[in-house]
């Protein structure tokens, strides 16, 4: 049983470092999903905001980096941001070459594409909101503050759950493209035992294995998380 020898957890097994591939790829989404959270409230508040001006970074935002290919961002932050930061270096003295660390250019790199996505996740799960709601709290007298914290954030949340799900399969699989910053990820550690043992069939079917559980066990997640939100909110909402 030579298979059981090569992927195991021996001296000759590559288990382990298929193992800690797959946690490195995991910790690289994680960044990367909450990086884009970010990017993606602030650019979906510019995108329904009254300005003209914000109105248009925000469609530029998610037009550029959604129909850029995800490659050419990951080469563009890694490459292009190590040469900025050398030419900082060597502008206050500093001689050689200054390389951008391959985790954070690939979480920054992943987190950008996934922002643009989120952002209009968010934009719809706000727009998905009855309008009457936000008319009434405001007659009321709620102020700004309050109303996001009670009525918008809440209900956001549970409309953006299933649409963030799909955000965090496609970054989990662009995480995959991080490989070529040299990062141990998954792609890369399945890259690295099939040239080393020649046995590529066999490593990359494992990689792959190992990324169907990863988005299985993901999948049942945000699925648990979905139903725990709408089980708070009336049916009538569920339904509409």
């Amino acid at each position: 049983m030579w298979i059981i020898g090569v992927l195991g957890f021996g001296q000759q097994g590559w288990g382990g470092l298929l193992i800690a591939g797959a946690l490195m790829t995991l910790c690289v989404t994680i960044a990367a999903l909450l990086l884009g959270a970010v990017l993606g409230t602030m650019v979906a508040w510019a995108k329904l905001s009254g300005n003209a001006v914000l109105r248009a970074l925000g469609n530029a935002y998610t037009t550029v980096f959604r129909g850029v290919p995800e490659l050419l961002i990951i080469y563009l932050i890694y490459f292009g941001g190590s040469g900025a930061v050398t030419a900082i270096g060597r502008y206050l003295g500093y001689e050689g070459f200054l390389g951008l660390p391959s985790f954070a250019a690939g979480a920054l790199a992943v987190g950008i594409i996934s922002g643009a996505y989120q952002a209009e996740v968010y934009r719809g799960a706000f727009l998905a909101i009855p309008k009457g709601e936000l008319e009434a709290a405001e007659a009321i007298g709620m102020h700004r503050g309050l109303r996001f914290r009670r009525i918008i954030a809440p209900q956001v949340l549970r409309f953006a759950i299933p649409g963030i799900g799909n955000v965090w399969q496609l970054s989990l699989k662009d995480s995959a493209l991080v490989s070529v910053t040299g990062l141990a990820d998954l792609m890369r550690t399945s890259q690295v035992a099939a040239g080393s043992t020649r046995q590529y069939f066999l490593f990359f079917i494992a990689g792959g294995c190992l990324y169907l559980v990863l988005t299985s066990l993901s999948d049942r997640l945000f699925n648990r998380a979905e139903r725990r939100a709408n089980r708070s909110m009336p049916s009538s909402l569920g339904q509409a």
